[in-house]
């Protein structure tokens, strides 16, 4: 199993953790029973690096992460999130980064997942009605009552990390990163690694796309976010293929799937990236977790780097 340390301050996860939104909602049908089978077998494993937000479901994906924590919590590293507001009926409402909403979301995620602490705290969100120093020393109270270990942002920018960052260590940057996504590489990626913090790549299999599993927008079931989403248009999608085809010749030739070159590419990227590919199925989650033992070559690199360079992804991330 490889290791990253997230930050200075030592939180140490495994290199593959399991992004849990979709076994609530987004991908279209949810089985309680399934969730909990996979969250088992993740945690027979190794990966034991679970993160959601209070807002998947709405609220009831940290209830499920509750179960599955039951006389064993010591035995994972819980990653969740506030910030994005929604009512109980799944309405969006607003991003609340107030230190009055930082508190009472902690205390209401502690409820819901059945614990007295959360492992890695993130705002979801940076909310530009506040400064990001009066979230931040929120979040630092946090800390120093024992109910947060460590702390992290998703989506910042490279100026709001590290206006963030002197107010207490940020120990992990959330951000959207895969072979077709990869805006972090410009700013984002070199500003974290000279403050030393750690970086938490969601979606490193481009919501699905990547895996090959996806030719049209008729595979994807009614409900399903991605429905709605540009990459996911038909005509972005047979664009798009042309990525898609070079990570297969690849897997192909290493006898993997698509998705643990994908996987691989991330993580070769740095000592200092974990990745959090959700999935809601076992067999998904043992070919996500074994990405880890992949090494590609540096030709190998080099012919997906160049199939990116010379690409324009259609559709914008959302």
């Amino acid at each position: 199993m490889k290791m990253v340390k997230l930050g200075q301050q030592g939180l140490q996860v495994p290199a593959v953790g399991l992004g849990c939104m979709g076994m609530s909602e987004f991908y279209g049908a949810t089985d309680e029973r399934e969730s909990l089978a996979v969250l088992d077998r993740a945690l027979e494993l190794g990966c034991n690096f679970w993160d959601t937000a209070d807002v998947y479901g709405p609220f009831t994906n940290e209830e499920l992460l509750g179960k599955a924590l039951e006389g064993r919590r010591q035995l994972v590293m819980v990653a969740t999130k506030f910030g994005n507001r929604r009512d109980k009926d799944g309405g969006w409402l607003d991003i609340d980064g107030s230190p009055e909403y930082v508190k009472s979301s902690c205390d209401a995620s502690l409820r819901r997942l059945g614990t007295d602490h959360i492992d890695l705290y993130y705002q979801h969100r940076v909310d530009r009605d506040v400064p990001i120093e009066e979230t931040v020393g929120a979040m630092a109270e946090l800390v120093d009552a024992g109910k947060v270990r460590f702390i992290g942002l998703c989506e910042a920018d490279t100026e709001t990390i590290q206006r963030a960052h002197k107010v207490h260590p940020i120990s992990a940057l959330q951000t959207e990163y895969s072979l077709w996504s990869r805006d972090v590489e410009d700013d984002v990626l070199p500003a974290i690694r000279r403050l030393g913090i750690g970086f938490v790549a969601y979606s490193p299999l481009g919501r699905g796309f990547l895996t090959g599993a996806l030719s049209s927008p008729d595979d994807l079931e009614s409900g399903d976010f991605r429905l709605g989403n540009p990459r996911f248009q038909a005509e972005a999608m047979q664009h798009n293929r042309a990525l898609l085809n070079e990570v297969t010749r690849i897997a192909s030739q290493n006898k993997v799937t698509p998705a643990q070159i994908a996987l691989a590419w991330v993580l070769g990227k740095g000592p200092d990236i974990a990745a959090i590919p959700g999935t809601k199925r076992l067999k998904y989650l043992e070919q996500n977790w074994n990405a880890q033992t992949i090494e590609l070559s540096a030709q190998e690199v080099a012919r997906l780097d160049n199939a990116l360079s010379s690409f324009e992804v259609a559709g914008s991330r959302y």
